[in-house]
């Protein structure tokens, strides 16, 4: 159901069934490691590209959450999913190994939260009684189209982040006992002028505070409401930034509820600059350690607000600026 302009209210609170969270190794030596379903020691997963260990890990999500929820793959319906390779290969090359209906998106970054709110949506709608929805990224894949290879040692600055080697999956049904999901909000596309892509955390941090405020604007709501708002992957740079805006927008977010995913999933020692991003950075904190907490009975409401920058190869060739989205979900115990 519509509620506001830009959110929506599931009536039937569709469930989430099961998840995993697949990581590699720098995510093995971070903050988060026990909330991984499975860890990999080679950055190449024994593939002969990057691309195809990002396919691999993809994979393995999505096999571990299938299991995981006692469903059989031929009952799932769809399977929606994201990821940053040209035309989305990561995901459309996983539906071929799955072989279920597929729906491909592009958010960025924000592709979590995107394919988790459509999810839910089609299963709201009745549209489906169960759906896969999915997420990745992979380090050196990611720096190879958007910047240089590793290999080059290219020398970045304070503003950079490091993309997560990582996939996240979560099966989603009518009922259950697991998390729901009660809301989401469709951001829109932000745009003030940066172009730098070392600096995507500034880029995207008003496109999250956009979605912030219509979430509670749309939901009649403010912070207090939940346990934990997390950003997807704004990094140390972008979060302080999203919490000035929010500030001069009128909007108190407490320090012990409003966190980023970026800042959560690598230890304090690891060079990652900024901190974490990707496709794989929301997906994993969210499938992986958030939800294990709300399993524990530690959270009870959260936003996950996933945060993504529109832009290409092509478009930074092409000195254009970056545009940013993000989508907001809210799950419940």
């Amino acid at each position: 159901m519509l509620q506001g302009h830009q959110s929506w209210i599931f009536n039937s609170k569709p469930t989430i069934l099961a998840s995993a969270a697949v990581g590699g190794p720098f995510e093995a030596n971070g903050a988060l490691a026990d909330d991984f379903d499975i860890l990999h020691e080679d950055l190449w997963l024994g593939q002969d590209s990057y691309e195809k260990a990002e396919k691999v890990l993809l994979e393995h999500a999505c096999e571990r959450a299938i299991k995981k929820s006692s469903i059989k793959k031929e009952d799932i319906n769809f399977f929606l999913s994201g990821d940053l390779m040209n035309q989305i290969i990561s995901s459309s090359f996983t539906a071929r190994t799955l072989g279920i209906p597929f729906l491909g998106l592009f958010g960025a970054c924000s592709s979590s939260m995107e394919s988790l709110s459509l999810a839910a949506q089609l299963i709201e709608s009745k549209c489906a009684k169960y759906v896969l929805a999915a997420a990745s990224s992979h380090n050196a894949a990611a720096e190879k189209q958007f910047r240089y290879p590793t290999e080059y040692g290219v020398q970045k600055p304070p503003t950079a982040q490091w993309t997560v080697t990582g996939a996240g999956a979560a099966v989603l049904g009518e009922q259950g006992d697991g998390p729901k999901i009660t809301s989401a909000t469709i951001g829109r596309v932000i745009d003030m002028g940066i172009s730098d892509p070392s600096n995507l955390g500034a880029a995207m941090a008003p496109a999250a505070v956009d979605t912030i405020e219509a979430h509670f604007r749309d939901l009649n709501i403010d912070a207090s409401y939940y346990d934990l708002i997390a950003t997807g992957d704004l990094g140390k740079v972008g979060h302080e930034l999203a919490n000035s805006l929010l500030k001069t927008h009128g909007i108190e977010m407490p320090r012990d509820i409003f966190t980023d995913c970026g800042l959560l999933i690598y230890k304090k020692d690891q060079p990652v600059f900024s901190g974490g991003s990707g496709c794989g950075c929301s997906a994993t904190v969210t499938y992986g350690h958030f939800l294990n907490r709300m399993r524990r009975g530690e959270l009870k409401r959260i936003l996950v607000v996933a945060t993504g920058a529109l832009m290409s190869p092509i478009s930074y060739q092409q000195k254009e600026s970056i545009p940013c989205i993000a989508h907001a979900v809210s799950i419940e115990m």
